[in-house]
C-alpha cells in the first residue's frame, strides 16, 4: 500500500514537473531610481503606485512612469515581443498583471505623464477611490486598448511650471548657502 502511494505521488510530480517545464513565468523587476529611465520620455522611473513595467520575452524588463508611456510604446513597437505586463496598486504599490488591474481615468488625475489612469488590484478599491473623489471612470484592462492615450497638455504645462519653480527655489537656496 505504502510503495503504490509512494509511486503515485512520484508520478504526480513528474507530471506536475513537465507540465511547468514548458511554461515560462514573468515576474516584475524592482525599480533602481538611481538608473532606470522610461524608454518612452527619457524620464527616470520613480519607485512609486505609477510605475508599471515590461518584461519582455527575452526576459528584459522596460520600465515606464506612467502608464501611458507603457501604451505609447506598445502603439510604437507591437505586442508580439510581450512576455507580460505589471502595473502597481496605487494604494499599496504591489505590482499587479496589467491584465488582472481595474483602473480609473479622469483627467484631473494627475500622474507623471499626464495621462491620468490609474490602477488597482482589486475593483472595490477603484470604485472606493471613484465614490471618494466624487470623479473618474473605472476601466478593464481591455479598455485600455481602446483608451485614447493622450497626454494632458494643460496638466503637463502647470506641472512642468512647478518644476521650474522648484528649479529657481533650489538655485536660489544654493546660492544664499554659497554667499554666507
Amino acid at each position: 500500500m505504502k510503495k503504490r502511494f509512494a509511486l503515485t505521488l512520484a508520478l504526480l510530480l513528474a507530471v506536475a514537473m513537465l507540465a511547468a517545464c514548458g511554461k515560462t513565468t514573468y515576474k516584475p523587476v524592482a525599480i533602481d531610481e538611481t538608473v532606470d529611465k522610461c524608454p518612452v520620455c527619457n524620464m527616470a522611473v520613480a519607485d512609486d503606485q505609477f510605475a508599471v513595467e515590461i518584461i519582455l520575452k527575452n526576459k528584459k524588463a522596460l520600465k515606464f512612469d506612467d502608464l501611458g508611456d507603457l501604451f505609447v510604446w506598445r502603439a510604437e513597437n507591437g505586442t508580439k515581443d510581450i512576455g507580460e505586463q505589471f502595473v502597481r496598486d496605487y494604494n499599496t504599490k504591489e505590482w499587479v498583471r496589467l491584465a488582472d488591474a481595474t483602473y480609473v481615468y479622469d483627467k484631473s488625475i494627475q500622474t507623471p505623464m499626464a495621462f491620468n489612469v490609474i490602477s488597482f488590484k482589486e475593483k472595490k478599491d477603484a470604485e472606493a477611490f471613484v465614490a471618494k473623489e466624487g470623479k473618474g471612470r473605472i476601466m478593464t484592462a481591455q479598455e485600455l486598448d481602446s483608451h485614447e492615450w493622450a497626454s494632458n497638455e494643460d496638466m503637463m504645462k502647470a506641472m512642468m511650471a512647478e518644476h521650474a519653480d522648484q528649479m529657481k527655489d533650489m538655485e536660489s537656496d544654493g546660492m544664499d548657502a554659497e554667499s554666507k
